[in-house]
């Protein structure tokens, strides 16, 4: 279940008006949810308990007693408690942090999202690449703001040579679409949404597309990345732990190629030249040799699953919460 499944769940369990580390807790020990490395389990819980006030949530209610902290309860549990509790002639004293949270804390990295990402976008026809910054050339600390995380290119498949050959004899250019993805494990507040899309504008100007992809986004986000999509264009991604289920929120609008940044990324990545040599190669390939190029542009770029059982053996190597 998700955070916020795992925290209603929580308050319909303990039916009283309790803290945040209680509800915390108490997840932690019914197993409803496996906190990443990384994350402070403590004030995630904190967060979203204030996330369902601040929203106007009718299914959560909380109560201020007069030590001065909040405590929070299910809006249908309210008939069930007792008056005293309500007020301050029941206060109880805020829980220790449960020690198993350290051992039940689960790790996976973000480049770890790159396989299923690179799974989403195959299934599409679409070859993608991950660019790694720190192989570039240079000691640029903003590097992370210029690179992409993966680069993809889909090719536009028409059905007859006759108008495969009119379209490219028109322009080449049109026969692709080249796209840039900015990969993150989780965003869970507007300031971080805000950091990371930036990011996603920053080192995606060359492409045709760019996505802003993350495994894990707060609810309350969906109007803000509306609005960003609106005035940036930069599309956003909900990956899943099954690739397949992984959701496009908003579609990237469509660009003209930046040819200057496309060198300037060539000078300094030889990933990033090596995917654009590869590519020139299938599109200048004659008929005979395009089964041949293909080959090789899907050789050298991501690996993919090939199967669900690859999938999920995957996901519980790397600590991916994965739901079958």
């Amino acid at each position: 279940m998700t955070i916020k499944e795992a925290i209603l769940k929580s308050l319909e369990d303990l039916i009283i008006p309790v803290y945040n580390v209680e509800v915390l807790n108490h997840i932690v020990e019914k197993n409803y949810y496996e906190f990443l490395k990384g994350k402070t389990p403590a004030s995630t819980i904190s967060a979203q308990l204030g996330d369902y006030i601040r929203s106007g949530d009718s299914r959560v209610k909380r109560i201020k007693k007069s030590n001065g902290i909040y405590y929070y309860y299910l809006t249908k549990n309210e008939q069930q408690i007792e008056v005293h509790i309500l007020n301050d002639e029941y206060i109880v004293p805020p829980p220790i942090i449960n020690e198993e949270i350290k051992m039940k804390t689960k790790v996976y990295e973000e480049r770890d999202l790159h396989k299923l990402l690179s799974s989403f976008l195959k299934n599409t026809e679409t070859f993608s690449k991950t660019i790694f910054h720190e192989q570039s050339n240079g000691k640029d600390s903003n590097q992370i703001w210029t690179h992409p995380d993966m680069v993809a290119i889909k090719f536009l498949n028409l059905q007859t040579k006759a108008s495969q050959n009119f379209l490219k004899s028109i322009n080449r250019v049109d026969t692709f679409k080249l796209s840039s993805y900015e990969l993150k494990r989780e965003i869970n507040s507007d300031s971080e949404l805000k950091k990371a899309y930036f990011q996603a504008v920053s080192n995606s100007s060359w492409a045709n597309y760019g996505y802003l992809v993350a495994f894990e986004f707060s609810d309350n986000l969906h109007e803000e990345m509306s609005r960003l999509n609106q005035s940036f264009g930069i599309g956003v991604i909900e990956l899943n732990a099954n690739p397949y289920q992984s959701k496009i929120l908003f579609p990237a609008i469509y660009r003209n190629l930046d040819f200057k940044t496309i060198d300037k990324l060539c000078k300094i990545n030889r990933e990033f030249e090596n995917f654009i040599e590869q590519t020139e190669k299938l599109l200048t390939a004659s008929e005979k040799y395009i089964t041949g190029a293909e080959k090789e542009l899907d050789e050298f770029c991501d690996k993919y699953f090939l199967n669900d059982s690859e999938i999920e053996k995957y996901c519980k190597d790397k600590n991916i919460p994965f739901e079958k």
